[in-house]
């Protein structure tokens, strides 16, 4: 068996149309819950007349390239401290919340105060099974939903990323830096956690997202990845690594 990515395009070459971007889901409990991935769009933009903004060839073209990730459950939480000053979330819907409280704190948590980039900003992790794939250069980047509104603003940021989603597929993570601890944190089931955006060797190429089939092949690679970063501080280093053992295609689009 050829193993390694080739960076070299022969006669079918995918450079020359839409980059192929596959996603799935990793092993997780309640999968029906995380809906797919959806282009973001002006969905009720009025597009009656010649000029308007819904029409502009430049919104339409940027708006193709992000991708939304919905948020799975309804999040209304708080920040606190327990009695011996250990930073801890609180479920501010209490009774009434759709999520039950220990299924929620393994999903969402406080990051260790050590790791945080501001001692007065607390970072806050989401674990998701969402694993994007590629079998030509991409690389992918996490952005905030900036073009969302939300009637009750989020009291922070997120971590942005950046990464080849065709050498180091990964569960995405929703990361949070909460900036005004004294404000809830609420995001409604739906809406966008972030957006994603694609990269491959030219400005001008759409993107095709389509699901993946979780080959045994897809599944050994990530198998050979997952966990690196519990004991590699820069996982970027381990790319060449990892490319000597991947095979030429990981990506396999899934049979409805």
């Amino acid at each position: 068996m050829q193993i390694g990515i080739s960076h070299q395009r022969g006669p079918t070459d995918p450079g020359r149309g839409p980059v192929r971007v596959g996603w799935f889901l990793n092993k997780t409990e309640a999968p029906v819950i995380y809906d797919p991935p959806r282009r973001v769009n002006s969905r009720d933009a009025r597009r009656d007349h010649a000029k308007s903004a819904a029409r502009c060839p430049a919104v339409l073209n940027l708006e193709t390239r992000y991708f939304e990730v919905p948020c799975p459950y309804d999040l209304n939480l708080g920040f606190a401290r327990d009695a011996a000053g250990k930073p801890m979330l609180r479920n501010l819907s209490g009774g009434q919340s759709s999520v039950r409280g220990s299924k929620l704190g393994q999903k969402i948590h406080v990051v260790r105060e050590a790791e945080w980039r501001y001692p007065d900003r607390p970072t806050i992790q989401m674990g998701l099974p969402y694993v994007f794939i590629a079998d030509e250069p991409v690389y992918l980047s996490q952005l905030d939903a900036y073009m969302h509104y939300s009637r009750t603003p989020r009291p922070g940021t997120i971590f942005g990323g950046r990464y080849p989603i065709d050498l180091w597929p990964r569960p995405l993570m929703w990361a949070f830096e909460w900036h005004d601890i004294d404000t809830p944190l609420v995001i409604r089931r739906g809406e966008p956690l972030f957006y994603c955006q694609f990269e491959a060797d030219g400005p001008d190429r759409a993107v095709q997202l389509v699901e993946a089939e979780k080959t045994p092949e897809l599944e050994t690679y990530l198998d050979h990845i997952s966990g690196a970063v519990n004991y590699v501080s820069q996982t970027f280093s381990l790319f060449d690594a990892a490319a000597r053992v991947r095979p030429d295609k990981l990506l396999k689009v899934r049979e409805k």
